[in-house]
């Protein structure tokens, strides 16, 4: 089922996001996390792309077998920077002939070589770019990314909700939150791109958080802000299973507050595990949101 069409009708969501795994292993955690998770009735789950379409195989074959084995609304990311347009143009008519109705078109970050540099992209394709060729190709309802605290690349938050706006405005759907962990930055976006003319449903991206450190990683290669008031939260000794605790305290406030401003579009970044997002669920009452099996 078409996203865009979903959100009209039911005016809520709740979906999920894995990763395609490296190796036998991590395939059947993912597995395992999604047997635990489908019974949540989730509206879509999306599955990601490697760095300069590294894991795009990986992501077709995941993408494949969540359709064989399940019933659920399955949405591939694409990224478009290292790419040319005729492996994208192969990889859509690819997901077009397995029955996917959903895209989440990205630019996607340039990998890195051994010594941790960015690689410069073969080609200057940017989301709105991708957006651009997706459109005409029918029968997709297309995501984008968007960022409550900007892109890293932008100078400020005036360019990045212009530059947002030029890939709604190419074909974009909907549109889907990078993490965030302050809902102020949240409110802000939304009163920005209210006030250029961004109509389309924004459904906000959640991360619970398991580990500390590990999230103060992913919040410097992405931009994200991580409060002060979270990791004095967590401490400097906090056990595996405490921190358990502590990032479904914190994540089950942060979708209270969001819930009580009026928001009814959640998706969870799962990590390719369930337990958090599951006690989160049930905590919340969130799988009301969700679609019926």
């Amino acid at each position: 089922m078409k996203i865009d069409q979903l959100l009209k009708e039911r005016g809520s969501s709740l979906s999920f996001e894995f990763f395609s795994p490296k190796d036998e292993r991590g395939e059947e955690t993912l597995f395992s996390t999604i047997q635990m998770l489908v019974h949540y009735s989730p509206s879509f789950v999306s599955v990601t792309y490697g760095a300069g379409g590294g894991t795009s195989k990986n992501t077709t074959y995941v993408v494949e077998r969540i359709i064989q084995e399940t019933s659920l609304n399955t949405m591939p990311h694409i990224t478009c920077i290292n790419q040319s347009r005729e492996s994208l143009e192969a990889i859509l008519y690819g997901y077009k002939a397995l029955g996917v109705d959903n895209i989440m078109a990205l630019r996607g970050d340039p990998p890195l070589d051994q010594d941790g540099h960015p690689i410069m992209p073969k080609s200057r394709y940017y989301a709105r770019d991708l957006v651009r060729l997706i459109r005409p190709l029918g029968g997709y309802s297309i995501g984008v990314a968007v960022y409550p605290e900007g892109h890293m690349d932008t100078p400020n938050l005036e360019e990045d909700i212009l530059l947002t706006k030029e890939k709604i405005d190419a074909g974009a759907d909907f549109g889907i939150t990078q993490m965030f962990f302050d809902n102020n930055f949240f409110y802000a976006f939304m009163e920005r791109a209210r006030r250029v003319g961004v109509n389309i449903p924004i459904i906000a991206a959640i991360m619970p958080i398991g580990d500390i450190a590990r999230m103060r990683a992913f919040c410097q290669r992405c931009g994200a802000s991580l409060p002060d008031a979270y990791v004095k939260r967590f401490g400097d000794n906090a056990s595996k299973a405490d921190a358990l605790e502590i990032g479904i305290e914190l994540a089950c406030k942060q979708v209270e507050d969001l819930m009580h401003n009026g928001i009814r579009n959640f998706h969870f970044y799962t990590l390719n595990r369930g337990e958090a997002v599951a006690r989160i669920i049930e905590n919340l009452g969130l799988q009301k949101l969700g679609i019926t099996q």
